[in-house]
């Protein structure tokens, strides 16, 4: 472990002890404790926040495993290689920060997930580059974890998947793509949920801002069944890595319920642009489609829509398609018997 790394920790041990070493020292011994000290809380209050620099793949490892609500560890520029892990959760009111700048990369150059947070709740995620293994970022049970400006890529499997109920986090202002290179069509670019029963209730994942593509090797975005209200706003979607396998001919496939679809561009598609699937009874129901610009150009699938929904219920399966969706080339907007409201 670097002098580095520990002199951080050291100074989180010094600040629980400054007050008896100022009422030991004396008025003038406490004054010269303030000038190189920063404010402590006192005897029940939380420790003060830490920041951990790190500049390689073991003093990450370590400050993963000794982060506490609050900190921020903050990565350098560099490489670090393997897999990392986190398991501690911040708090509401404290969140872990884990920060760097784009050309700090999270290398796995052997399979696995390169960023788990497993029941790590509350945590901030910014900047960093995350590449190779199986699978890029990774939450299971863990609510409010916010991802932003990060890059993710060159990877066997998806890029980013929220997971294992876990609900009220984002991914905003990143940048995707050259994913699922294992061919298998198992490469979605954001991933919220899980195939196959509606128990992951990973609800209210905002996904805002982002480049998606291209070399998806999937759909850009899949709302799985069993989730409720992802929001997917003012992203740019590139299907040239779609691959035909498990069913991936659009940009985003909508499984789950109350998804607003807004603002969004797409091109290079090999069948559609957005779709909405129900695979469990009662899921798939009252997506909103507003102000989307879909260019079917070159696609050469059946449908070949901007907006396919498979199962349109006015009644018990709603889906609002706005005017203001617009599309060209294909052969239009939406199937037919889906109304489009002002």
């Amino acid at each position: 472990m670097s002098g580095r790394f520990r002199r951080f920790r050291r100074s989180r041990r010094f600040l629980r002890s400054r007050r008896t070493t100022a009422l030991a020292l004396g008025a003038v011994g406490a004054a010269l404790v303030a000038v190189v000290a920063v404010p402590v809380a006192t005897a029940g209050e939380p420790a003060a926040a830490a920041v951990i620099e790190v500049g390689n793949a073991n003093e990450l490892r370590a400050a993963l495993t000794s982060v506490g609500p609050g900190d921020t560890i903050q990565l350098a520029a560099g490489v670090y290689s393997g897999v990392f892990r986190a398991t501690t959760p911040g708090t509401a009111g404290a969140p872990i920060t884990l920060t760097g700048p784009a050309d700090a990369q999270l290398r796995s150059n052997g399979g696995g997930y390169g960023l788990h947070l497993d029941g790590a709740s509350h945590w901030n995620l910014r900047g960093f580059t995350v590449t190779g293994g199986q699978k890029g970022i990774v939450t299971d049970a863990a609510d409010e974890v916010h991802i932003d400006s990060v890059t993710v890529h060159g990877l066997t499997m998806e890029a980013v998947h929220f997971r294992n109920s876990s609900s009220n986090g984002s991914l905003t202002n990143s940048t995707i793509y050259d994913t699922g290179n294992d061919g298998r069509g198992m490469g979605e670019g954001v991933y919220v949920g899980s195939a196959g029963g509606t128990g992951d209730r990973s609800d209210n994942i905002l996904i805002r801002g982002n480049t998606l593509g291209p070399g998806i090797g999937g759909e850009n975005i899949d709302i799985k069944e069993g989730t409720s209200g992802a929001r997917i706003i003012d992203n740019t979607f590139d299907g040239s890595g779609l691959t035909g396998a498990n069913y991936d001919d659009s940009w985003v496939d909508i499984k789950g319920n109350d998804v607003l679809v807004e603002g969004n561009t797409g091109v290079n598609t090999t069948n559609d642009g957005f779709q909405v699937h129900t695979v469990q009874n009662g899921w798939g129901c009252r997506a909103v489609f507003r102000d989307n610009h879909s260019d079917l150009t070159g696609a050469s699938g059946p449908d070949r829509l901007a907006i396919n929904v498979t199962n349109y219920d006015p009644a018990d399966c709603p889906v609002t398609v706005a005017g203001s969706n617009t599309v060209t080339g294909g052969n239009g907007l939406v199937n037919g018997g889906v109304p489009i409201t002002d």
